[in-house]
């Protein structure tokens, strides 16, 4: 008489037996689809790893040209100004000495404010500025220094501390007429992480 187990039994053991054919071609294919995952995965890797390593080389390059720049300021009388993106701080240097330091707002993840050696290259006390999402009239105390990139008042918000701009930075209207007109055209900025 067949009871349940006896039928059972026969089943489970044809299907694991390693004698059967279907099997040994089915562990061919997986170990064979293992080894070329192991392949691509250690080719990807290979391939992240330089690219970090050159762009490790190309932040290095930047971290020691800022460093460089800003310890030549530091030695010399001329004013200069220092943004702090980690920190969300402008710093207005004379030399070694700092004069003046507020809060900013800088630029979101997505629209970053790039970092660098720069100077101002124009001054406008009040200008439009536009771009694909954005329309803003009347800017206040705006200066130029890295293309778009400009330091300047901003009236319409008072989140200073927290990155929300397409890029520039946003400094209370206060503090950009003093910034604006202590600085001039050729005022060195550096902006750093």
């Amino acid at each position: 008489m067949n009871t349940l187990n006896s039928l059972i039994k026969p089943i489970v053991f044809s299907r694991f037996n390693p004698f059967n054919r279907l099997n040994s071609v089915r562990s061919f294919s997986v170990k064979r689809f293992r080894y070329f995952g192991i392949l691509t995965t250690g080719a990807i890797l290979t391939i992240i790893v330089g690219l970090t390593e050159a762009n490790l080389a190309i932040a290095n390059e930047e971290h020691n040209l800022i460093a460089r720049n800003m310890m030549e300021l530091q030695q010399s009388s001329e004013r200069w100004i220092l943004i702090d993106l980690s920190r969300q701080r402008l710093i207005a240097w004379e030399g070694n000495q700092p004069v003046y330091a507020v809060i900013v707002s800088t630029g979101k993840s997505d629209t970053p404010t790039r970092t660098g050696v720069f100077k101002v290259y124009t001054k406008y006390e009040i200008t439009r500025m536009t771009g694909p999402d954005y329309d803003v009239p009347d800017v206040p105390y705006t200066m130029y220094y890295d293309g778009g990139m400009a330091i300047h008042g901003a009236y319409w918000h008072n989140l200073f501390g927290t990155p929300v701009t397409h890029g520039c930075t946003n400094v209370a209207v206060n503090h950009a007429k003093w910034l604006f007109d202590w600085a001039s055209v050729g005022t060195p900025v550096i902006v750093h992480n």
